[in-house]
């Protein structure tokens, strides 16, 4: 078993560094110093810990342009997007200072013979597994909130942004934080599967495919420790037939296409009525033949490689397997004879029950097109997924659209004539195979909280 990582740059093929990774009892032993921490950590004011927080956001935009290169060398991200992905994480942090000190400050309430104190109290050490498409933005996500609220982190990041990982860690130091309020820990998901059930681990978030995030779920279950997952996706982007039909194809193909097509809240599945379908169709296939692939440094890319070859291969297999069972390949579908892991912007039709590209996630520059005989059609369509992540709506009937959302479309999070990755004031997750608790809004600072009720006699 080797105990060594290799980050690769996906675009050349090359390595960019080789890690060592921690041993069972070297983590356990950062997992206790970060215990330790959290013991004085806690007692801190939240003004205190709101101070920390805007700092973190200064050296976000003051080293944006280092971040991002990182995040290119390591994942593959077009190198602009990584500036989208730095400010949204100095937003987050600016958020929680702001309203961090309001959302966890102690409520009093009447009570018979009394009166009483809700307080918010953090509860230790959370472990945060989490994956490499936005390695800086997945990692401040759930820390800031729970550092917020009193708790410590570490965190488990994926192999191949081992270099970000190391980043963050460093970030959170030269902003002031104690030292292991925030802990970096470089071991593979073995090690943080046996790290569940260490006694100063109070919970764990965990993003990535549902497969892995049940087994977090179930071993933390053993131990009676919470979880946050946030388990993907194949959201549906519903075209009704009174849609404005060029901002949906506009919309849709950002909403696919952006950071490679490896994102969770994406336009993965057009759902389309059948009256505009076939324009749909058309006008979508010309818009992803005019995509540039190449260099993610390039200022003039659209699209650069997938983060790893297995990845690449994964997605061509699930297109493939598609076909196989009946699916059409609009465009795209072939793996390019070149250096990198790149694959074509890729349209399929011809979809139903069954395939991949109808029933499961598609992490990569691929697009599900569905026709529907009509919008309850459409709407129907849409729900028929395990999964309950993101999603989309397209009509010039604003009212129509927001009551489709609220009662008949079962997601966390709906766009409607737009496209939007997230936001710091808004709660993120999902429902169904999608996973379950909320991050960002104020939400996130309270999941891991003990809410604590003190009842004082009159």
């Amino acid at each position: 078993m080797t105990n060594t990582v290799k980050t690769i740059n996906p675009a050349t093929e090359q390595t960019i560094k080789t890690y060592t990774l921690l041993s069972q009892k070297e983590a356990e032993q950062v997992i206790e110093k970060s215990h330790e921490t959290y013991l004085q950590w806690r007692l801190t004011s939240l003004t205190e810990r709101a101070r920390y927080f805007n700092k973190l956001a200064s050296l976000f935009e003051e080293q944006k342009e280092a971040i991002a290169k990182l995040m290119t060398e390591e994942m593959g991200k077009v190198y602009e997007q990584g500036f989208q992905e730095v400010e949204l994480c100095a937003g987050i942090c600016r958020y929680t200072a702001e309203q961090g000190p309001q959302v966890l400050a102690d409520e009093e309430r009447d009570m018979d013979g009394g009166r009483a104190i809700i307080s918010y109290q953090p509860t230790g050490v959370l472990l945060g597994i989490q994956p490499w498409n936005f390695p800086l933005y997945q990692v401040i996500r759930y820390s800031a909130a729970n550092i917020m609220a009193g708790n410590t982190t570490v965190l488990k990041h994926a192999g191949n942004v081992f270099g970000m990982a190391e980043k963050i860690e460093a970030l959170f130091k030269e902003a002031g934080f104690p030292e292991y309020c925030f802990s970096n820990l470089l071991i593979d998901g073995k090690t943080a599967s046996s790290l569940i059930s260490h006694k100063a681990i109070c919970g764990v978030t965990f993003t990535g495919s549902d497969a892995t995030g049940k087994k977090v779920a179930e071993e933390a279950g053993k131990h009676v420790k919470k979880t946050v997952l946030e388990l993907g996706s194949n959201d549906a982007y519903i075209v009704l037939d009174d849609a404005d039909l060029a901002l949906a194809v506009k919309t849709c193909v950002t909403g696919r296409m952006i950071n490679n097509g490896e994102t969770c809240v994406s336009a993965k599945r057009y759902v389309v009525v059948e009256s505009l379908y076939d324009d749909f169709k058309a006008q979508i296939k010309e818009q992803f033949e005019a995509m540039k692939m190449g260099d993610p440094m390039a200022d003039d890319t659209d699209l650069g490689p997938m983060a790893r070859e297995d990845l690449r291969d994964g997605i061509h297999d699930q297109v493939m397997e598609s076909v196989k069972a009946g699916a059409n390949i609009v465009t795209g579908g072939e793996i390019p004879q070149k250096t990198g892991y790149y694959y074509p912007p890729t349209l399929l039709d011809n979809l139903s029950p069954g395939m991949p590209a109808y029933d499961d996630e598609l992490f990569g520059p691929v697009a599900s097109l569905i026709k529907a005989k009509d919008n309850d059609d459409a709407m129907r369509i849409a729900n028929d997924s395990r999964y309950g992540l993101g999603g989309g709506i397209f009509s010039t009937d604003v009212d129509k659209a927001i009551e489709l959302a609220k009662f008949y479309f079962d997601t966390g999070m709906i766009n409607i004539n737009g496209y939007g990755l997230a936001q710091p004031n808004l709660p993120f997750g999902g429902v169904k195979g999608s996973g379950y608790g909320r991050e960002h809004g104020g939400f996130g600072m309270r999941e891991f909280v003990n809410v604590k009720s003190i009842m004082i006699a009159s």
